[in-house]
């Protein structure tokens, strides 16, 4: 018997998560913690695929037998290699696959709890309860505030916070990952942002970074992206100086020419001459001069952005001269006064 999301979560927490599923479908998103055990190869879904639109949905099932038949020993022998006689199961929509291979591995005296609905059903609840089931404040201001640094202390304080970039991948800008570290696929990211909610508490707050719609090559669902602009906005305050000193100590690290690169693909907004000069001082190694090049056209960028906010949900905090430990203090103390 089929079982509900929230008993499958459950279970797994304990128990093996499987998912058959095609490679494919797997890498483009799937239940964080599922081991992908393919009933089908990516060819041999779109051949079964071809032959139940084109002959008939009857011809598709035979070859789809004709393919699993030589491979029933198989997925027994890596199913046991998991090491225990229980564990969950799910394929697209709980159909015929997760079913097939549940019957087998039943059969070979296996209990399979099977996901009802299939993993599209999980992605419907990690969606609809993003966007519904929590409470955001958000971390706001301009680049070089050291939003994520302020959050990471505020999560180390008891905080509940969800770092988007860290999941992400990437410090969402054009610097934001110069060392092209991989990244999630938008909906793999959706599913992450939610398997960390749905273990925080519903009834506090819940606090997030500012962001636009796309942190790299990952994009936020148009519902958490509401729920994010919709959300009250504490917007830190400091000074041009003290953001640019901020950058040239994060990045500081990096090589040069990749340091180039990421002023490079803002080249259109800063001009020759400003790209030119940041250049420069990069050479010299004068990186928070270089910064503050940088700053004057992710400062318009942002302001636009903050501009289309309901003034009433922001507030705006000065940080000015104070360490990231004592901005993160000040944000906790009063939480519960920007709390709805």
């Amino acid at each position: 018997m089929p079982e509900p999301i929230g008993k499958i979560l459950e279970l797994a927490q304990s128990l093996p998560l499987l998912d058959v599923r095609t490679p494919d479908e797997f890498q483009k998103g799937h239940i964080p913690g599922a081991i992908n055990l393919p009933i089908f190869s990516n060819e041999e879904r779109a051949e079964i695929g071809t032959l139940y639109k084109q002959k008939s949905r009857d011809i598709a099932v035979r070859r789809g037998l004709e393919i699993v038949g030589p491979k029933m020993a198989s997925f027994v022998a890596e199913a046991d290699k998991l090491g225990t006689k229980e564990l969950c199961m799910y394929c697209w929509r709980g159909g015929m696959r997760s079913g097939s291979m549940a019957w087998l591995l039943q059969t070979a005296g296996f209990t399979v709890h099977l996901l009802d609905g299939g993993y599209k059903s999980y992605r419907r609840v990690a969606i609809d309860s993003v966007a519904n089931d929590f409470q955001f404040l958000i971390l706001g201001g301009y680049t070089g505030t050291a939003k994520t640094h302020i959050l990471n202390i505020m999560a180390e304080k008891g905080a509940q916070v969800v770092d988007l970039e860290g999941i992400a991948r990437h410090k969402g800008s054009a610097f934001g990952n110069l060392e092209q570290v991989d990244q999630p696929t938008t909906e793999y990211f959706g599913n992450l942002v939610y398997e960390k909610l749905r273990r925080l508490d519903p009834s506090r707050s819940i606090w997030l970074e500012d962001e636009s719609k796309s942190i790299g090559t990952v994009y936020l669902n148009d519902d958490l992206y509401r729920h994010i602009r919709s959300s009250h906005l504490i917007f830190v305050e400091r000074t041009l100086e003290e953001r640019a000193a901020f950058l040239a100590k994060d990045y500081g690290t990096l090589d040069k020419e990749l340091l180039k690169y990421g002023f490079e693909k803002i080249k259109q907004r800063l001009g020759g001459d400003r790209l030119k000069t940041a250049f420069e001082y990069i050479e010299n190694g004068e990186l928070a001069k270089a910064a503050a090049i940088g700053l004057h056209y992710y400062d318009k960028t942002y302001t636009h952005g903050l501009g289309k906010r309901d003034p009433k949900a922001v507030t705006k905090l000065s940080g000015e001269g104070k360490t990231h430990e004592e901005i993160a203090q000040i944000l906790i103390e009063r939480t519960d006064e920007w709390t709805k």
